[in-house]
């Protein structure tokens, strides 16, 4: 009988799935590094995965407390300084980038600042730090949400997505043709966004849910893809290294940092409506 797993697990693992092998791949605290280091250990054994401190070609050993935490780095090739990294970032060497939301609308834009009006905010984010840059230059981004919201308009505009959608993103100049997030994950369901428009479509929804659970989330008509599925559900295998290497407690509270600003946030999101 195949193993039990939790919704954390689940989307650790859909996570790693997107890691391709032979990617260089720029990873966060939390999620990101727990997927990294299961995507290099049992499918993509040449990804180059990378932390924002300037440490490449890592092996991760447990998940890291900070980024630049080198205790977790085991087997590294190679280390660098935060200015390096973001320049080869610019220079188009990443393939990957891993984001965390608070508020995102259609078309993939994100707010990691603010709740609220600016000056008078229901919660202060942690800002963009490398989100816009990440965002801007890596040739595909993975965007995770935990405790966030769907808007129309973003409160604050932190890190951009396709703009005004269809080929703004490219028309502006400002972003390797082709960039952009690539898929949002959540903890109802996957999303992507359209070839031609750009606009977010709901591909995937995980077990248990249902489309108009995820419909009410979202101030729009959402766009939903006519083969929808449901997430593929974890091996056993992958289930076992996440509870090695991250075991529940551990990856719990490193999920609420690194994808939804935690329960903090859903508190001030509550008092907004």
């Amino acid at each position: 009988m195949a193993k039990k797993y939790t919704l954390d697990e689940l989307l650790i693992i859909t996570a790693a799935r997107e890691i391709r092998d032979g990617e260089k791949v720029i990873l966060g605290v939390g999620l990101p590094t727990t997927a990294g280091a299961m995507a290099k250990a049992l499918h993509a054994p040449d990804a180059t995965l990378m932390m924002e401190s300037g440490i490449l070609d890592i092996e991760p050993l447990v998940p890291p407390n900070h980024i630049a935490d080198a205790h977790s780095c085991r087997g590294f090739s190679y280390a660098t300084d935060l200015f390096s990294m973001f320049t080869m970032t610019y220079r188009g060497y990443v393939d990957v980038c891993f984001l965390g939301v608070a508020q995102i609308d259609r078309f993939g834009n994100l707010n990691t600042t603010v709740i609220g009006d600016y000056y008078r905010p229901k919660m202060r984010l942690p800002g963009s730090g490398g989100a816009a840059d990440f965002i801007s230059y890596a040739k595909r981004t993975i965007l995770t949400m935990r405790g966030g919201e769907f808007v129309e308009k973003l409160d604050y505009f932190t890190s951009p997505g396709y703009l005004d959608g269809g080929d703004s993103r490219d028309a502006s100049g400002l972003f390797p043709k082709g960039s952009g997030p690539a898929m949002l994950l959540t903890t109802k369901g996957v999303f992507r966004f359209d070839e031609k428009t750009k606009e977010m479509v709901l591909t995937l929804v995980h077990p248990g849910v249902g489309v108009d659970d995820i419909r009410r989330d979202i101030p729009w008509d959402l766009k939903v893809a006519p083969d929808l599925t449901e997430t593929e559900r974890p091996t056993d295998a992958e289930i076992d290294f996440v509870r090695r290497f991250a075991p529940t407690e551990a990856v719990g509270r490193k999920l609420m940092y690194e994808l939804g600003i935690g329960h903090s946030l859903n508190k001030a999101l509550a008092r907004g409506k």
